[in-house]
Order: structure tokens, then sequence, then C-alpha cells
């Protein structure tokens, strides 16, 4: 993996990631959604997903970049 982010885009990676990570722990006990499979599912995708932002945070890489997409930061 070629890195492809600056320390600005690092630092949003890592605190967009810290963020789902917090949202994901919270959900299971907020009560929303009624139906419990869905509420442990949605906690465990929003904690995948800020673990990843954090594994982009680490290795200076954006999977959209590396799609070609230019995000601004």
């Amino acid at each position: 993996m070629k890195r492809n982010i600056d320390r600005s885009g690092r630092i949003a990676r890592a605190l967009s990631g810290l963020i789902c990570i917090a949202v994901g722990a919270l959900v299971p006990w907020v009560g929303w959604p009624e139906a419990t499979w869905l509420r442990w599912s949605v906690a465990a995708v929003a904690i995948l997903a800020g673990l990843f932002q954090l594994f982009e945070a680490r290795k200076a890489w954006c999977v959209m970049r590396a799609m070609g997409f230019k995000t601004p930061m």
C-alpha cells in the first residue's frame, strides 16, 4: 500500500474512526433499533468501520483515494 494521505488526513481518519467505535459501543444500550439482532448488527458494523478507519490512519492510506476518487483534505 502506497501512502496517499497527509497528516491532516490521518488525523481526520483517526478521529472519525474513534467516533464510529464510540457510536458502535453505545448503540446496544440506547435501545434503537428495537430488534436485538439488528441492534447488535448496527453496532458491529459501526465498530468494524471505525477499526478500518484507524487502520487507514495508521498506514496513511485511504481506500477512496486508492480507487481514484479525489477527496478534499
